[in-house]
C-alpha cells in the first residue's frame, strides 16, 4: 500500500463509527405508535360521545415499523361523507415538522335494544305494544332507520308484512311526516369541523330519515334527510 492510499484507510474507521453513533438517533426520528392511536381514539371517543347505548372502539395499531418521520403536532380526521359509525378509516395527519398523512382502521361498535316483531305481522296492521319486543345488539350493524323506542312505532300501521324477529326500521311503518311539501325548514349541514345553519322550502312530504329536497333562497335545490325534529340534515 503507497503512502497515497493510508490516510484514506485509516478514515473508513472512523467513518463506520460516526454511522454507528448516529444510528440511536435515527432511530428516535421515527414515529411513535402510540401518539398516533392516541389521537385517533380520542377524535372517535368525541365523535361517538352522543351515540345510544354502550360504545366500543377498536383500532387497528400503527405498524411500529412505520416510516413516518417524528411528529409535534398531529390532528385525527374523518374523511368527507364518513361518520363514526361501524368499520371506519381514521385518519390521523401530521402538520408538524413535517407533513404526513397516515389512516388507520376502526370499528365503532354501538350496543344497544332496538325494536325487532314479536310475532308475524300483516300489511297495513297497526303496531300495538304485543306486537314488539326488544333485541340487544350492534346498531352499527343495522340500518340506519331501525327504531329503538316503542314510540317510534306503537300506533304506526305496517306498509307490508312482516315476519316474527324483523328487526323494525322506520320505512317499513307509514310514519306521519316530519317535512311537509311547503314548509319552511331549517336546513343543518355539517362536515368535518363546521356546521352551517340556513333555511329552504321543501318540495315533498318526508318522514323521519327519508330524503327531502329543498330549494334555497338562491334557488338551487339541495337533498336532504328529514330529522324527527322537522329539520332536514346535509353531511359531508
Amino acid at each position: 500500500m503507497n503512502a497515497s492510499t493510508r490516510p484514506a484507510s485509516r478514515l473508513l474507521p472512523l467513518l463506520a463509527a460516526s454511522v454507528l453513533a448516529l444510528l440511536p438517533s435515527l432511530s428516535l426520528a421515527q414515529q411513535a405508535s402510540h401518539p398516533v392511536e392516541s389521537a385517533a381514539r380520542a377524535f372517535l371517543e368525541r365523535e361517538t360521545a352522543g351515540l345510544p347505548g354502550k360504545v366500543a372502539i377498536e383500532l387497528a395499531p400503527l405498524d411500529a415499523r412505520n416510516q413516518l418521520p417524528a411528529c409535534a403536532s398531529m390532528e385525527a380526521f374523518l374523511p368527507a361523507g364518513t361518520r363514526a359509525w361501524g368499520t371506519v378509516s381514521v385518519g390521523v395527519r401530521c402538520d408538524s415538522p413535517i407533513t404526513w398523512t397516515i389512516y388507520l382502521q376502526a370499528r365503532i361498535i354501538v350496543m344497544a335494544d332496538y325494536l325487532v316483531t314479536a310475532r308475524p305481522i300483516r300489511a297495513g296492521q297497526v303496531l300495538g305494544p304485543a306486537d314488539l319486543s326488544f333485541r340487544h345488539g350492534d346498531l352499527a350493524t343495522l340500518p340506519d332507520n331501525t327504531l329503538t323506542d316503542l314510540t317510534q312505532a306503537g300506533g304506526h300501521h305496517t306498509r307490508f308484512a312482516l315476519a316474527q324477529g324483523t328487526p323494525l326500521r322506520g320505512d317499513m311503518l307509514r310514519i306521519p311526516a316530519a317535512v311537509r311539501q311547503g314548509q319552511n325548514v331549517r336546513v343543518i349541514t355539517r362536515g368535518e369541523g363546521f356546521q352551517v345553519a340556513g333555511e329552504g322550502r321543501s318540495l315533498n312530504n318526508a318522514s323521519p330519515g327519508e330524503a327531502v329536497r329543498v330549494r334555497m333562497p338562491n334557488g338551487q335545490v339541495i337533498t336532504g334527510t328529514a330529522t324527527t325534529d322537522g329539520n332536514v340534515e346535509i353531511r359531508f
